[in-house]
């Protein structure tokens, strides 16, 4: 088809025009038929999003993707394109890209009368024809629809009845393709009500220039549930008129948000091979979003993004590696004390509440941290309550025995993996407990849980756990509560 130039030679090749919504259509029925999977890369949404998605293409309907930040919405809309022919030919030099057998602008119909058959035909390849424009409220009816070009007028000589005249926006761009707005309710409504006229009526005003423009688009538009009350709203013509609503949503599962991770996290080829990160660590960082989306220092309206699992990750993997740099060595296994680095992963993705602010957002991820914890202990090891009220012997007396004797471990970034290993082996009876649970972990899985141990403990209000610079400090519970310097914490 693209060896084609001409439209004769279009029309002798049995060419027909279609609307872009039966292209997609068509293409989505083929891949069905042939039980391709489509929407590569985007993870959990299989038996919700998607279906829902494809019976909207079938329907050849516009679409509005309703959901919390960091729910693929806008991958989604992107990975339409997939569904597009991949390429379609267009009269050569419209800058509509009008379809030859059926062209709607000036240009295009004047090129068609004057040369007929002889008209140029070039080929637009799919990922021409996608557009995306985020909403806010400075964007104008100029940006989307187009204004009177006086310079256009006074060069040409043309007046101002004369569509020529006209610089069309994105949207008329956008012809034959797919057109994306992002928070949609962020724009202004009469901006919404000139998207509408455009929608429904298949007109064009501006500034009393009235044209018939019959545009062939897919819509998508995204929104987040919060906007509807707190910024703006979607006017009731426009949302009419949107005829699919989806609702997204973040993983349901661990397994799920772990794939979404690993998929999307930007892990260096060096640092995949210098830097072992156990499983459990991998859950944890994950534990870390499920533990946030319920918190209630959190604002669960503004949602909590898939991106804070994929920065915290990144995170981690980096303060492991700066660790390793800095104690001269060749490679290291990620620990649980390691998290202090994902800190600003966190902080940065969250929107506290009023009790949130008071506690202050470092204090809030270090919660999160500890609850995640707290939450996957009881998957390895028996509960410390439990255990301390049992008849039968209680594994961890030995441990914290330890620490009620006044011992202290100290976990900080400035311990090389031998240094590391000495000091949490100093413990009596860690190694010990952790071995009879789990006998057939390598050495460095060995350390973490061992380190998991005390954290679990803490979280279980067995040990106390401080955070110092760049680590971790465990403590007898009681003897801590008498350890501090009272003189100073007047004078400050």
């Amino acid at each position: 088809m693209k060896n084609i130039h001409t439209l004769g030679e279009l029309k002798k090749a049995g060419y027909q025009y279609r609307t872009v919504k039966d292209e997609l259509r068509a293409n989505l029925i083929k891949q069905l038929q042939e039980h391709k999977a489509g929407f590569e890369g985007v993870v959990g949404y299989d038996d919700t999003v998607i279906p829902e998605l494809q019976t909207a293409i079938l329907s050849r309907h516009n679409i509005l993707l309703l959901g919390l930040r960091g729910q693929a919405k806008t991958r989604i809309a992107r990975l339409m394109v997939q569904l597009l022919d991949e390429y379609v030919p267009y009269v050569a030099g419209s800058e509509l890209f009008d379809d030859p057998l059926h062209p709607i602008s000036w240009y295009a119909r004047n090129e068609i009368q004057t040369k007929g058959d002889d008209t140029a035909v070039a080929w637009l390849h799919r990922s021409a024809r996608y557009t995306e424009k985020l909403a806010t409220p400075d964007v104008t009816v100029a940006d989307l629809v187009g204004d009177v070009d006086p310079i256009k007028a006074a060069t040409l000589k043309l007046t101002y009845n004369d569509e020529r005249v006209i610089h069309f926006g994105l949207i008329p761009r956008a012809h034959r393709g797919i057109f994306v707005i992002n928070e949609l309710p962020d724009l202004q409504a009469r901006i919404q009500v000139a998207l509408f006229n455009m929608l429904q009526e298949k007109d064009i005003q501006i500034r009393g220039f009235k044209l018939r423009l019959p545009l062939d688009i897919q819509f998508v538009f995204t929104a987040n549930p919060e906007d509807y009350t707190n910024r703006g709203a979607i006017v009731t013509p426009l949302k009419d008129r949107i005829e699919s609503q989806i609702l997204t949503h973040y993983p349901k599962s661990i397994d799920i948000s772990r794939k979404i991770t690993f998929q999307e996290a930007r892990i260096t080829p060096e640092q995949r091979t210098t830097v072992e990160v156990d499983g459990l660590l991998k859950d944890l960082v994950e534990q870390v979003a499920f533990e946030a989306r319920k918190s209630e220092f959190i604002d669960q309206k503004s949602g909590v993004s898939a991106r804070l699992t994929i920065s915290a990750f990144e995170n981690l993997v980096s303060a492991a590696e700066r660790r390793m740099l800095t104690a001269g060595q060749q490679k290291t296994v990620a620990r649980i004390s390691d998290f202090a680095g994902i800190i600003p992963a966190v902080t940065g993705k969250i929107e506290l509440v009023y009790e949130g602010e008071l506690e202050g957002p470092v204090h809030v991820a270090h919660r999160l941290i500890g609850s995640a914890v707290k939450t996957l202990f009881t998957q390895y090891f028996p509960h410390p309550e439990k255990a301390k009220k049992s008849k039968s012997e209680n594994l961890y007396a030995s441990i914290i025995d330890w620490f009620t004797m006044g011992n202290r471990l100290e976990l900080t970034d400035s311990l090389s993996d031998s240094q590391y290993k000495k000091a949490i082996m100093q413990v009596p009876g860690l190694y010990a407990l952790v071995k009879k649970l789990h006998p057939k972990l390598a050495e460095g899985q060995l350390l973490l849980l061992m380190e998991f141990v005390l954290h679990g403990l803490a979280e279980y209000s067995q040990l106390n756990k401080d955070y110092l610079d760049g680590g971790v400090a465990f403590a007898d519970m009681l003897g801590s509560l008498f350890d501090g310097d009272f003189e100073d914490d007047e004078l400050h």
